[in-house]
């Protein structure tokens, strides 16, 4: 009987007594660590390496529901041989592998310790819970928080008895604002169909239309059906009233006087509403405080 036969029956017959100079690499491991079990063997009479792993197929690679077998690798060697065992193991405490068979031997009885980081001699128990103040900024984000919080109620508060008043004098600043771009709108369109030949007193018909419409927008007063007179009447600015009677009477004559209509004349409305425009707008975005009046 060769000699690696012998060592073979040897090993299977007493397993413990070759475990003895065994160790593992690392030689703490803990549940789910790769590892390498390392077992020094006796010198053969030939230099080789005999590896196994579940690639090549062979029905005799160690299974084991706790462990994970990578790879298994003789080194037979002609000063001192090794069996190298690459693994993963799955369950803490000590667990036998099953019998290893390479290369015609058996190795078993060998048993390695699986450490766990979780402490299993004491009952689980959660942690207290963390202060509130623990993580750098926390201080910063609560009181921020609450400094918005503040603020939103106070502005809620100033928006029910203030809010409304100054929502109400936006929408007429706007509404306002509109009412001068569209006259301004009109105005130009009356002087591009001017200057195309349309019948001036339809022009004039139309313009003193508008403007009275204009106006009654502007002032909340009926400028609709106002004679001259009633301008100067109505308008507590005595030089707006006076501006309107004189306008609203030179386009009257024009378009009852059944006189052909001077377009130097068509022109001349034209400007002075443009004027009469810029005029309103910036009283009304400058308006005069009873203080300067006095």
């Amino acid at each position: 009987m060769s000699f690696p036969q012998l060592y073979a029956q040897q090993a299977y017959a007493q397993p413990y007594a070759q475990q003895a100079n065994a160790y593992l690499i690392p030689r703490q491991i803990f549940v789910g660590d790769p590892a390498v079990f390392v077992m020094p063997l006796p010198a053969y009479s030939q230099n080789e390496n005999i590896i196994i792993t579940p690639d090549t197929g062979a029905a005799s690679f160690p299974r084991d529901a706790n462990i994970d077998f990578h790879k298994i690798i003789l080194e037979k060697r002609t000063t001192g041989s090794r069996l190298m065992i690459e693994f993963t193991a799955f369950a803490p405490g000590t667990l036998e592998f099953p019998v290893i068979e390479i290369g015609g031997e058996y190795f078993s009885g060998l048993s390695i310790t699986i450490n766990s980081l979780i402490d299993t001699k004491t009952p689980p128990v959660l942690s207290g819970a963390a202060s509130v103040l623990a993580m750098p900024g926390t201080a910063i984000m609560l009181y921020g928080v609450m400094a918005a919080l503040i603020i939103f109620i106070l502005l809620a508060i100033w928006f029910v008895f203030k809010g409304r008043a100054i929502l109400r004098e936006l929408e007429k600043r706007w509404k306002r604002s509109r009412l001068f771009i569209f006259m301004r709108y009109k105005e130009r369109r009356f002087q591009k169909a001017a200057a195309k030949g349309v019948n001036k007193r339809a022009i004039l018909d139309k313009l003193s239309d508008e403007f009275r419409e204009f106006l009654s927008i502007l002032t909340g007063k009926n400028c609709r059906s106002m004679t001259s007179r009633e301008f100067i009447q109505n308008f507590e600015n005595k030089e707006d009233g006076m501006f309107l009677a004189q306008y609203f009477r030179k386009c009257d004559d024009l378009r009852f006087s059944g006189a052909e209509i001077e377009a130097q004349d068509l022109t001349q409305l034209l400007d002075d509403l443009r004027a009469f425009i810029d005029r309103m707008e910036y009283a009304a975005k400058n308006p005069v405080k009873e203080a300067d009046k006095s």
